[in-house]
């Protein structure tokens, strides 16, 4: 009896080792986030972390991070989408159409541009599901006709300006108090989730990692909260755009680890044919996979639209290379099967990072488009040789 006791706590103690390797590999772009950060703050005299920046940056990354967190469960699911940024064009121009030139209202135009997204999805999901055409081809024809249709649709011209109604979605603040407000309710909302996961674990008879651990985390998580709301609060408040994000990020973190349609997308990517053997519709969440990103990509395409405060017919040109980048640089695996919203996140922030922090150094764009794609071609071979 003794024996088997030794022998469960060697393997338990085994578990826990894999368990910090992962958080250490978990944190890595963190790490990598951080160096940036620090980088560019001292060849920019500091100004690159100055609240206004801080601010500008996390507005202008909210399109691509919402792109991120669709095409992490295209590529999780084993798939591509090379049309979002088309999609993001199309579904923004059609909501400045309905507005400036049709009258209609906000409310009516965003809900449009983000039913059109989910329609047009949908019809490049039946194709890749139902017909069996590779998303590769789908999508690359795809990019050429939404890029098509919105040139005919706007006529080539620029459409803008949008109402006041309209500009805030992409260019207001919440206020001090309610961020401070908000910020103490997300950090509960961790702790009270925290004590969840150990109660549900400890009942399932699972092995409940150590308090400290846990609560560690939650402690991380708080400060770099009240420090993002802090530094955001120096300058107008929290971005609304930032607060979308983080709210389609909760949801689909919620729906990819805790429903059964997120877990199966990873079996889908995993294994296709293990899936099947194991009842999952693969058709049908393929489907739902693409609805998904072009819902997203109208939610971006609205988001892109206001902040501009206008629509052009080159809008979200080359997105969907940044949302792939983002989702690689974050961890994602282009063979399918593993990925994680929170990852692309951070892979999102990393590329806006890069940009903005080049933008400041007055170094020329060229520049930006090389160092990105070195960091894409470095993040994938970085993914082939983990698997080796």
């Amino acid at each position: 009896m003794g024996k088997t006791l030794a022998e469960v706590e060697r393997k338990t103690q085994g578990n826990r080792g894999l368990s910090f390797k992962f958080d250490l590999q978990a944190y890595t772009l963190i790490i990598a986030l951080v160096l940036i950060a620090v980088i560019f703050s001292v060849f920019t005299g500091g100004e690159f972390l100055s609240s206004r920046n801080i601010s500008n940056l996390i507005t202008q990354m909210s399109v691509i991070a919402v792109l991120a967190i669709g095409m992490t469960l295209v590529i999780v699911a084993g798939h591509i989408d090379l049309s979002v940024g088309s999609l993001v064009g199309l579904t923004g121009g059609i909501a400045a159409i309905l507005q400036v030139w049709q009258g209609w209202g906000t409310i009516s135009v965003v809900i449009a541009a983000i039913v059109i997204g989910a329609i047009l999805g949908l019809w490049q999901g039946w194709w890749v599901a139902y017909r069996a055409v590779p998303a590769f081809i789908v999508t690359l024809g795809g990019m050429l006709i939404f890029r098509g249709i919105l040139i005919g649709l706007s006529k080539g011209q620029t459409v803008a300006p949008m109402e006041d109604s309209f500009k805030q979605i992409g260019n207001s603040y919440f206020p001090y108090v309610p961020g401070y407000v908000l910020a103490v309710i997300s950090i509960g909302l961790f702790v009270f989730w925290t004590l969840q996961n150990r109660k549900k674990r400890k009942q399932l008879g699972l092995m409940i990692p150590a308090a400290t651990l846990d609560f560690g985390k939650v402690g991380i998580y708080a400060f770099c909260i009240l420090l993002t709301t802090y530094m955001l609060n120096r300058y107008l408040g929290i971005p609304v755009p930032f607060l979308i994000v983080v709210l389609f990020a909760a949801v689909f973190i919620f729906i990819s680890n805790k429903t059964a349609f997120g877990r199966s997308i990873y079996a889908l990517g995993g294994n296709q044919e293990a899936a099947a053997l194991s009842g999952i519709n693969i058709k049908r969440s393929t489907l739902w996979v693409f609805i998904t990103m072009g819902g997203l990509a109208g939610v971006a395409g609205v988001l892109l639209t206001s902040r501009l405060n206008a629509a052009t017919v080159s809008a979200g040109n080359m997105y969907e290379l940044d949302a792939i980048a983002a989702c690689v640089i974050g961890g994602t695996s282009l063979v399918g099967g593993r990925g994680k919203i929170v990852g692309a996140l951070i892979g999102a922030l990393i590329m806006a990072s890069i940009d903005n922090g080049m933008s400041m150094m007055n170094i020329q764009a060229f520049w930006q488009y090389i160092v990105k794609g070195l960091i894409l071609i470095v993040a994938v071979w970085i993914d082939i040789s983990s698997k080796k």
